[in-house]
């Protein structure tokens, strides 16, 4: 339930942010931030519930990927709703929780080091790195490039 009102709040922020920086009208971005929501708490109920241990990116990753190819049923619908809220949008919240959290786990996070700079490094170059060769691989399967 916590949950659930961490998020909640987080899409208001992020409404209020899409209005205030991108000019999107908040009750045109609502049905898309309410998807976006619902999309998030199913991948962390199944998170929770189903006994595979896979993080929770990688199950919200995966519905909204399911809820937006064209075999699921209304995928249009959804698109056109979600597109209407920009990331950056979603971003400032997010990255504004999670540096309160971190803030509160300073202590621990000093214990990590130096290391954690190297590690992040190496994270955020080969999620990059793989997310482009796979945004290239498909570009080509479709012959956009």
């Amino acid at each position: 339930m916590e949950k659930i009102k961490i998020l909640s709040l987080i899409g208001i922020i992020a409404i209020i942010g899409n209005w205030v920086g991108y000019k999107v009208n908040p009750i045109e971005a609502l049905p898309g931030m309410l998807i976006i929501v619902i999309i998030t708490i199913i991948g962390l109920a199944l998170t929770n519930y189903l006994p595979i241990k896979i993080p929770a990116v990688v199950w919200i990753s995966l519905v909204a990927l399911i809820t937006t190819t064209p075999i699921f049923p209304g995928n249009g619908w959804i698109v056109e709703q979600t597109s209407k809220i920009d990331f950056m949008a979603i971003a400032t919240p997010i990255l504004a929780y999670a540096g309160l959290s971190l803030g509160k786990d300073i202590d621990a996070f000093k214990k990590l080091g130096w290391r954690i700079v190297i590690i992040s490094i190496v994270v955020y170059t080969g999620t990059f790195l793989f997310a482009s060769l796979f945004a290239e691989i498909v570009f080509k399967i479709q012959g956009r490039f």
